[in-house]
């Protein structure tokens, strides 16, 4: 079988291939954190851009370590497959959108980019703990070693941070019109917390820089929706079969797709929304959008990857083929989460339907292990906020509690079985120190709560909180994760 490339893509058996329209673009967007989800999100919507209307919105995609993208996509001139499926369907579109991908180690390259006056957008994709803040208050951690490392060398910058202020500053200094920086992660007002950790570095690395940014750049906020799983052998083996192509690169996605955005843009922007792909839109306030989404998806979809990884499922749509595990996700939605979502115009319920049915698609291998993952960067706020608001507005909180003491017994990298669990934290030798050292619940829960990147003071200091939790830790310890579903379905 021939490999995906410019010169077999007459070959390849998609429903959406490039066209001349993207074949003739040049490079107008620079996007940090080049994973699976960027190829299927916003660089799909910006090969349909191309493709349907034109524009020099081609991306460079700076790749930082884990899977080797540059090495899967240059042999194939950079293109690759998105694999649309549900349940048993299967539909597949070739993306011609990336001109290159650069590695993060190759910094004068990256920058190089980033100086040009030819790029208008830098975005963002670079999760959680890409920011190098402190979750609980959202300023950088100016300790952490790509910080330090970038204070002192920013012509070699290895953190996003380090490399937006390398080309803010140099577009300042050469009079070039500066880029809008888009942050496009699942964190509260996104555009607000990279805004933050930009204007802390600025201030310790050049307080006039600081000055200038605060006068001169916009930073929008975003919400982004696709579940976008690792990419499987299966996956693969699918996706080629059908395609007729070797593709390296492929990715596996679902059918819905949603991008809102805050339109507040500093230079030209890609006009993502005029494109056939519905559910684009750009608005003066992203921040309802966001509350539905981190709060209602990510919120249940944590809640999913914990209990449902303890209860020995190992994806999503294993977990929900437990109907009292669907009655459990289905109670937080409605019952625990949605008293603190407000946005007008949008159906909560069927948004809520949606979400159940997104789950159950089994064409999505998604591992609960893989939505653990940086469970210290995330809990606030798909969780904490949640909890809070029901603490302030005597909302009954019982599943959430469940979930974070999951969270617990997860953060101790022992399953219920006693199997090693490979936690994947930036705080995880905090954990390992916390589980070593505090044999009792109650002392287990206060030390987890004095983690102060995660609790701030009004939670940790809130008795009830405490009690609720130790509540739910002691049904664990007791019963075991899937039995306590199970009863708490039963008993709600």
């Amino acid at each position: 079988m021939n490999l995906l490339s410019n010169q077999n893509i007459a070959q390849a058996n998609a429903k959406i291939k490039p066209n001349t329209q993207i074949q003739a673009s040049t490079v107008g967007i620079v996007h940090l954190g080049f994973g699976a989800f960027h190829r299927a999100h916003q660089a799909l919507i910006t090969d349909t851009l191309m493709r349907e209307i034109g524009g020099n919105w081609k991306i460079v995609g700076v790749n930082w370590g884990g899977i080797d993208v540059k090495s899967q996509l240059s042999p194939q001139d950079n293109l690759y497959t998105v694999g649309v499926g549900y349940n048993e369907d299967l539909t597949l579109h070739v993306v011609g959108s990336v001109d290159r991908i650069i590695n993060s180690d190759e910094s004068d390259e990256v920058l190089k980019y980033m100086h040009s006056s030819d790029v208008k957008v830098v975005s963002l994709t670079i999760t959680e703990k890409g920011y190098c803040h402190n979750p609980a208050n959202g300023h950088l951690n100016l300790e952490h070693p790509f910080i330090v490392h970038d204070l002192a060398n920013l012509d070699k910058p290895k953190s996003a941070i380090g490399f937006l202020i390398n080309a803010i500053q140099y577009r300042r200094n050469n009079n070039i019109a500066p880029f809008t920086p888009l942050t496009c992660d699942n964190l509260p007002e996104n555009g607000h917390v990279l805004e933050q950790v930009v204007l802390d570095f600025a201030e310790a690395y050049d307080p006039e820089l600081h000055t200038w940014i605060k006068a001169n750049i916009k930073f929008p906020c975003t919400m982004v929706d696709r579940i976008v799983p690792r990419t499987t052998d299966d996956d693969v083996k699918k996706i080629e079969q059908v395609l007729g192509l070797v593709d390296h690169a492929c990715v596996m996605t679902e059918p819905f797709l949603q991008w809102v955005i805050e339109d507040k843009f500093i230079n030209e922007r890609p006009a993502w929304d005029q494109t056939s792909i519905s559910n684009i839109v750009f608005t003066d306030n992203v921040v309802p959008f966001e509350e539905m989404k981190l709060r209602l998806l990510n919120g249940t979809h944590s809640a999913i990857a914990y209990l449902g990884y303890l209860s020995g499922y190992q994806t999503v749509s294993e977990t929900m083929n437990d109907d009292k595990f669907k009655t459990f996700v289905r109670y937080l939605m409605d019952t625990e989460i949605s008293p603190s979502i407000h946005i007008e115009g949008i159906d909560l319920g069927a948004y809520k339907d949606s979400l159940i049915e997104r789950y159950e698609n089994a064409a999505l291998q998604h591992r609960t292990w893989q939505i653990a993952m940086d469970g210290s960067q995330k809990i606030p706020q798909r969780w904490l906020e949640t909890i809070q608001y029901g603490l302030d507005n005597n909302v009954q909180i019982k599943g959430l509690y469940l979930a974070l003491a999951a969270w617990i017994k997860y953060a101790s990298g022992i399953d219920e079985q006693g199997n090693d669990i490979d936690v994947q934290d930036p705080l995880k030798e905090t954990f390992t120190d916390i589980w070593a050292n505090n044999k009792e619940s109650e002392s287990l829960i206060n030390a987890f709560l004095s983690i102060e990147q995660m609790f701030n003071k009004k939670i940790a200091a809130n008795e009830t909180f405490k009690s609720n939790l130790l509540s739910a830790l002691n049904t664990l310890n007791e019963h075991g994760a899937k039995e306590s579903v199970h009863q708490f379905v039963m008993n709600k």
